[in-house]
């Protein structure tokens, strides 16, 4: 963007964020990544956070856990290793069940079937705020694992060995709050706040893909 001024900058972005450019760096990560380690489709899991959004103009509502100011949800899918396959953005007053749905919908990529076989057998983990929603995951070919969020924990104590699972959405949504572009919304249009969101599924996916190649 060397010479272009703000206006000049801000309108190119917007032609790449609607021509899906920032989605296909998304893509491109994925692609890498399954080739590279294989999608860890087995056990993903899916939860939601909030963020400020002071200047939204859509998929924007009151937040409830900041006093009913201005917000933004974001709801995420992650396979199983915490990288993300699906990004939906409602208004923070949003609840999480009621999402789930057009989340697992959006999904980037899909699981390509086993020549002559049907893939690995796909889990989904989600807290209790999903209780209820079982049919639609499994309407999707997922297993159901519903499950208060402090039931993994107290497993954990009770027995070291145990791998929990549904953890790994969280440190996805750490890593997304990482980017300060996104740690607070201040875009106006859904437009621009996916593509940021995409671009940093994208840096997410291809920093693993970086530690991925560097392993001995």
């Amino acid at each position: 963007f060397g010479g272009l001024g703000s206006s000049a900058v801000h309108k190119r972005f917007q032609e790449w964020a609607g021509a899906g450019f920032f989605l296909a760096i998304w893509r491109k990560g994925l692609a890498e990544y399954d080739d590279l380690e294989g999608i860890a489709w087995e056990w993903q899991s899916a939860d939601s956070t909030n963020n400020k959004a002071p200047l939204a103009r859509e998929s924007v509502g009151p937040n409830p856990t900041e006093g009913g100011k201005k917000g933004t949800k974001r709801h995420v899918l992650a396979d199983g290793r915490g990288v993300p396959l699906s990004i939906v953005v409602t208004g923070a007053n949003v609840h999480d069940s009621k999402e789930i749905d057009a989340l697992l919908a959006a999904k980037v990529v899909r699981q390509p079937p086993e020549s002559g076989g049907e893939g690995v057998v796909e889990n989904l983990c989600l807290d209790a705020a999903y209780t209820g929603k079982g049919d639609i995951v499994a309407a999707w070919g997922y297993i159901p694992h519903i499950s208060p969020r402090n039931k993994e924990a107290a497993e954990i104590k009770r027995n070291p060995e145990f791998k929990a699972r549904r953890w790994v959405v969280e440190a996805n949504h750490s890593w997304t709050n990482r980017f300060r572009k996104i740690d607070k919304r201040y875009e106006k249009t859904d437009l621009s706040y996916y593509a940021l969101l995409h671009l940093a599924a994208g840096m997410i996916t291809l920093n693993k893909v970086m530690v991925i190649s560097d392993k001995p």
